[in-house]
């Protein structure tokens, strides 16, 4: 799976003018699953992004995970992530999982994600979704990770 971080000092999604998902203090984390992913890589991936220490402590240094600050996790699917710029100036996307495996796992990611953290939100699958955050930091983290 491949992921993006961003900490945030709030996040929302919008869905129709709608709010779908909101967090203050926290992450937004765009994902997007690749054809290998199984249900095992998408609770690695939370693990990993749940204890990542990426928030300030009292002296400054990026010492606190999420878990430790108590902050929101705001999780949106973006299969873009698996863009393909190396030929061309049209971007192929053929590297994201097809829909309906991207859909499970990014549902069994949002399950895993909120049996393991209290304040977890979503965008919504497949929707036009417009994102709004303000970064803090700014502290941006590209991920992937693989199979057990």
């Amino acid at each position: 799976m491949i992921a993006l971080l961003q900490r945030v000092r709030e996040a929302r999604v919008e869905v129709g003018g709608r709010i779908v998902g909101q967090i203050g203090q926290g992450l937004l984390m765009l994902v997007c699953a690749e054809p290998a992913d199984t249900e095992a890589t998408a609770e690695k991936l939370i693990a990993k992004v749940l204890k990542l220490r990426i928030f300030s402590d009292e002296a400054g240094k990026m010492n606190l995970s999420l878990q430790d600050v108590g902050g929101g996790l705001l999780i949106v699917s973006q299969f873009t992530l698996a863009a393909d710029t190396a030929g061309g100036n049209r971007p192929s996307f053929s590297g994201a999982a097809p829909a309906e495996l991207g859909r499970c796992l990014y549902e069994h990611t949002l399950a895993v994600a909120r049996r393991q953290h209290p304040l977890v939100a979503s965008g919504e699958f497949g929707a036009d979704m417009q994102v709004h955050l303000v970064n803090d930091g700014p502290v941006t983290i590209p991920m992937r990770m693989t199979g057990p």
